[in-house]
């Protein structure tokens, strides 16, 4: 085991206890998550909701998320993101190396995470889906795992993640156009509220 999955690890028992002294986690769809490589993508409309993300797949299942360059550029904050396996992304550029290193975890056969929305976004709010998510899952011919994060979380309450059902993208021997790439990306969303509670 490397010494960066062992910090992973230690860091996900000790946030998950922390995290659970305030909120009580419930986490449906488990048996979703496929052995192996998946390009995990969910609602995001809080900063804990990269944290929760982890929780439905355990300590053991590590999920390299996408996150933000400002984050990256914080002392500490940014040495502890980056010993989590977390991936900068400049969000005003076509951030190729980030892509690129995305590419080399799916085809690793890991998990990664991205918010195909690209920033929070708040329940009253709609914004349209960039397309990296299937662009990505296209590249790497890895399934798409569709989850819905509780958007508001009350302190000492009940906090819901739900995990869908894998899907995948493209597969033919033409490359998808940009416009395919969009319907796609829109259809994600779709599948990632229909996922949210009664």
């Amino acid at each position: 085991m490397t010494g960066a999955r062992r910090f992973y690890r230690r860091a996900y028992v000790i946030i998950r206890f922390l995290l659970g002294i305030f909120f009580r986690f419930e986490i449906t769809g488990g048996e979703n998550i496929p052995r192996g490589a998946a390009l995990v993508c969910a609602n995001h409309s809080d900063w804990l909701d990269p944290i929760l993300l982890e929780f439905a797949f355990g300590r053991e299942d590590q999920v390299h998320i996408m996150g933000k360059v400002e984050l990256f550029r914080v002392p500490v904050l940014s040495w502890f993101i980056r010993n989590l396996g977390m991936i900068s992304v400049d969000r005003d550029a076509a951030d190729v190396s980030a892509m690129r290193l995305s590419l080399q975890y799916l085809k690793n056969g890991e998990k990664v995470a991205i918010f195909p929305e690209g920033r929070r976004v708040s329940e009253d709010e709609t914004t349209a889906a960039k397309n990296g998510a299937v662009w990505l899952a296209e590249r790497a011919n890895a399934p798409i795992l569709p989850m819905y994060i509780q958007r508001k979380k009350p302190l000492f309450g009940r906090v819901r993640l739900v995990v869908g059902s894998p899907y995948t993208v493209g597969g033919g021997e033409r490359r998808m156009s940009a416009g395919d790439r969009g319907d796609l990306a829109a259809r994600l969303m779709d599948k990632i509220a229909a996922l949210k509670p009664a």
